[in-house]
């Protein structure tokens, strides 16, 4: 059995892909477990050759990758090439690892004990990746289990089915052992079925998950009836805090790239920026003056910033909260009409405040709200007045100030006089709060992804109480 996914610019048929179905999970649970005998027995260099041959073998994929993310999912050319070339890196970084997956000797009080700290892989792991970014996001989810020994089930994106089927061919193509790459991919209305199928079997040890807040509780409470770890990093409302003696140009090109790359589709995306008063409408003006040369325009032609959103509910859902803060005062400084259901341009909108929706609710689309602040000490205070804890920004001339204001914001990532947007294979990466916990990427990834055990050897007679 077959689903499709429409490409959401035409209305035609992106990708076909199997609608697996709950039944089919034992089996594929019982692949990935034989295949994770055979992979975590290869030495770390061994590991690394394959994970390097996975890494040329996406990259000679890019055309069907632009071609596939174009159609599932509106994006553009240069959004693709970006996905590709992170994601590739990513892998490379997971090869580079695989030495540094270290343990410790630790001092016993015990003569004669020697005490060992020691990191080993810890079995099948599940990733479940979104659309938004879907090579990144895919390959993040699999990469640096794979480089600690583990064997990996992909649990593929409905709207991107096609593309998360390219990565599993790549990594097929670099030459694992049987079963320690696999992908599963399901029509819309079975994915909560699916999922719970996959979280249940037995042979599943951890599960990495990218994606909504809502849908990240539900796959912990689900993983805690079997006690197994959860790595969730899900949504955000990433606040960008210009204080007066920031530079007031870099931080109008920070947070265009923050709050329309992929047209806001991004979890870092910049969603509240936070102005202290006495610098707001000349930022707002020069801000606004930026975001209208951005146009917007068909992805497939390849001639604007942005282009498709991934679907109508994302339009519709950005209109409710603009319409929501222009009722309560707010002012819309650039934006239009939606064409084709989903060119969105990209929104302005000043002088949002806390009580208006879009100060807390996600928008995941093209739309900004400008906050005012008092000074740095109330632009602190509405950067943390969030559920959400991902990524913030703060810009500022004086470091040192800029280094104090980032100590105290909320969130698992913070940048200064950097955007909101910035990720990188090494780094660890994740949040707080209603953001998630855990973090991906270097030697954090190898904390998540491997069991820490403690191992003692007796080197003299031992000498007990009774």
């Amino acid at each position: 059995m077959q689903f499709e996914r429409i490409n959401p610019m035409t209305g035609e048929i992106a990708s076909t892909a199997t609608a697996m179905q709950p039944g089919d999970i034992p089996a594929i649970a019982a692949r990935a477990q034989a295949g994770f005998a055979a992979w975590s027995k290869l030495g770390p260099n061994a590991r690394r050759a394959v994970l390097m041959k996975a890494a040329d073998a996406l990259e000679a994929r890019k055309d069907d990758f632009v071609e596939a993310m174009m159609g599932e999912i509106g994006a553009t050319a240069g959004w693709a090439m970006f996905n590709l070339g992170l994601a590739a890196g990513m892998i490379r970084e997971a090869a580079a690892i695989t030495t540094q997956i270290g343990g410790e000797v630790i001092p016993s009080d015990k003569p004669g004990c020697l005490a060992m700290a020691l990191r080993e892989p810890v079995g099948v792991m599940l990733g479940i990746a979104p659309w938004n970014a879907p090579i990144i996001l895919g390959v993040r989810a699999i990469a640096v289990p794979l480089a600690c020994g583990n064997s990996v089930i992909l649990k593929a994106s409905e709207q991107c089915p096609r593309t998360h089927e390219l990565i599993i061919q790549a990594f097929a193509e670099a030459g694992f052992p049987e079963g320690t790459v696999n992908a599963v991919t399901n029509a819309p209305a079975d994915a909560a079925d699916v999922v719970g199928a996959l979280i249940d079997a037995p042979e599943v040890k951890r599960i990495n998950f990218t994606g909504s807040t809502a849908v990240g509780k539900i796959i912990a409470k689900r993983a805690a009836e079997h006690l197994k770890p959860v790595l969730l990093e899900l949504g955000g409302k990433a606040p960008m805090i210009v204080l007066e003696d920031a530079d007031l140009d870099e931080a109008v090109k920070a947070a265009a790239f923050g709050a329309f790359m992929n047209q806001g589709q991004i979890c870092m995306s910049t969603e509240r920026i936070i102005v202290v008063e006495a610098v707001a409408d000349a930022f707002a003006a020069r801000f606004a003056a930026k975001v209208d040369t951005m146009a917007v325009g068909d992805p497939r032609e390849g001639t604007t910033p942005l282009g498709a959103v991934v679907d109508a509910k994302t339009v519709a859902h950005c209109r409710s909260l603009i319409e929501d803060a222009l009722a309560m005062g707010a002012e819309q400084l650039t934006g239009g009409e939606t064409t084709h259901e989903v060119l969105m341009p990209a929104h302005v909108i000043d002088k949002v405040t806390q009580e208006m929706k879009l100060f807390r609710d996600e928008s995941f689309g093209p739309v900004v709200g400008i906050a005012r602040a008092r000074d740095e000490a109330h632009a602190i205070e509405l950067a943390n007045d969030t559920e959400y804890g991902l990524s913030a920004a703060v810009f500022t001339r004086d470091t040192a100030r800029g280094l104090n204001v980032a100590r105290q914001i909320q969130s698992g990532i913070c940048h200064v006089n950097g955007p909101t947007v910035h990720d990188e294979a090494q780094m660890p990466f994740g949040g707080m709060k209603a953001s998630g916990y855990g973090r991906f990427g270097g030697k954090a990834g190898i904390d998540a992804f491997t069991e820490l055990r403690w191992i003692t050897i007796e080197t003299e007679p031992g000498h007990f109480p009774i």
